[in-house]
């Protein structure tokens, strides 16, 4: 594959190979998942999985890659394939346009997976989908909140239990915890303190009871974290 010329030139073509060979899932593609999905393609993995129940608003505009004008009421996971498969024809995409059930999250999560990326935004199938990795004992990096926060510096990579000055990470842990998990997953989080008056409240539906406003930059630099962190892992392993 030519267009991986300069991948290979870094990587070497043993690292090339291992990453062509590895088989991702990419669970929600907004703001951090569609940036992270693009780094992971980019990078040479083959075999990619994306998870998305959600069409595009306007409102997406501001952060996600996806998100265009000519997109608005189109499905993210269509979108999103459709320009994963103009970057490499051969790729081998499975798309599954759905919100991620209990039930669903332990079908679609299997040992076939060398690392599974979460960018979902509301805690109940976010909680669901690291249970699941745990149990089956399949690596995960999650993304925690990029809301309220403007420095890109502050973004860090460490297991969830060590993370701070997050609204999300937070009470995901003590979701967690009551799960019996308190460990062993791979968090992508900003310790800069959250912005408190950028927050708005809901009414709760899409699982989400509040919400905090969003710098372009911010859910771009977590998808740059985690695909970071699965190339790195997949070269290396």
């Amino acid at each position: 594959m030519n267009w991986l010329e300069r991948t290979e030139l870094l990587v070497q073509k043993e690292g090339l190979e291992k990453l062509v060979k590895a088989n991702v899932l990419i669970v929600g593609l907004g703001g951090v998942g569609s940036y992270a999905a693009e780094f992971i393609a980019r990078a040479g993995v083959q075999n990619i999985t994306l998870v998305d129940g959600d069409v595009f608003d306007e409102t997406n505009k501001n952060r996600q890659l996806t998100a265009l004008d000519s997109t608005i009421g189109k499905s993210k996971a269509q979108v999103l394939a459709a320009r994963l498969k103009d970057i490499n024809a051969e790729i081998n995409l499975t798309v599954l346009e759905e919100f991620l059930s209990p039930e669903r999250a332990f079908e679609i999560v299997t040992k076939e997976f060398d690392y599974v990326i979460d960018c979902i935004d509301s805690i109940t199938p976010k909680v669901n989908l690291i249970v699941a990795a745990r149990r089956k004992k399949v690596k995960i990096i999650s993304s925690m909140g990029a809301g309220g926060k403007l420095d890109a510096t502050k973004i860090k990579v460490k297991d969830i239990g060590k993370t701070k000055n997050c609204t999300m990470a937070r009470v995901l842990r003590k979701r967690l915890k009551e799960r019996k998990v308190d460990k062993g997953v791979k968090a992508v989080f900003s310790d800069e303190v959250q912005i408190t008056k950028s927050v708005k409240v809901t009414d709760g539906t899409n699982f989400k009871k509040s919400y905090y406003g969003t710098i372009s930059y911010m859910p771009a630099a977590f998808g740059l974290q985690a695909a970071a962190h699965v190339v790195n892992y997949l070269i290396k392993k």
